[in-house]
């Protein structure tokens, strides 16, 4: 069953219309009408309801509610990506598989190593394609929230940020000690943590970066022998995670 969001003000008692672009993709690509089911998630409390569609119109279409539903998709652990801003290619493929693992943001980093260079401008049409992705990737996977693209940031940014997280991790392939394992050993199962997870882009940070964040205590932990890339490396970390943790 397609799963859509939409906001507080789009359900009535026992109705919901769905406007804007997934009216286009509800008739044209899925090719459903009325008669067919959808489950809908309210964005805002991520309340879930069966609904059928009722009535199809040019730019809106209107289900009635069957039955509200009880989901549980959400983590307990809350995890932000703050990713050294790769090629874009793998941007997309970064926010895509994090979404699906459970990963509640993403956060474009700019790093000394980071190739590519954006006017401002440009950020913001990024932003809004990654967040498309996510949203993408959040129905497929039957997310009860779309987590967000945050907006670029810097190394300081994260400095500044880090006393909101319980843990705060940065991936770095000259570290040989310090395991993942370590480090969420050390947090107690079950409880709500918010966990930040750094990962440089593909030259990894430079040796300053990592004295600045460790400064800041910002744990380095290595991933094994292998050397991953920047693509792979918040996949496997996210993955570990919320194996553990959640």
């Amino acid at each position: 069953m397609h799963k859509f969001f939409v906001k507080e003000d789009q359900i009535t008692n026992n109705q919901i219309i769905i406007i804007g672009k997934d009216v286009l993709h509800i008739k044209d690509v899925l090719r459903l009408n009325v008669g067919s089911k959808l489950q809908i998630c309210n964005i805002i409390n991520k309340e879930n309801f069966i609904c059928e569609i009722c009535e199809v119109l040019k730019e809106k279409i209107k289900c009635n509610i069957i039955e509200k539903i009880n989901s549980n998709q959400e983590s307990n652990i809350h995890i932000n990506i703050f990713q050294g801003v790769p090629k874009f290619e793998k941007m997309e493929l970064i926010i895509q598989k994090n979404v699906e693992l459970g990963a509640s943001e993403i956060t474009p980093v700019i790093m000394k190593r980071t190739v590519v260079k954006l006017d401002e401008k440009s950020k913001i049409k990024k932003i809004e394609r990654w967040q498309k992705i996510s949203e993408t990737a959040a129905k497929q996977s039957k997310r009860d929230i779309i987590p967000k693209v945050n907006d670029f940031i810097n190394i300081k940014d994260i400095i500044e940020l880090a006393n909101g997280y319980d843990l705060m991790l940065l991936a770095y392939e000259e570290e040989k000690y310090n395991t993942l394992k370590d480090e969420i050993g050390q947090l107690k199962k079950d409880e709500k943590l918010k966990i930040g997870i750094i990962i440089g882009p593909e030259g990894g940070l430079e040796k300053e970066e990592v004295d600045i964040l460790k400064r800041n205590n910002i744990k380095v932990v290595t991933l094994g022998k292998r050397i991953l890339r920047t693509e792979t490396a918040s996949i496997a970390m996210t993955s570990i995670i919320m194996y553990e943790l959640e």
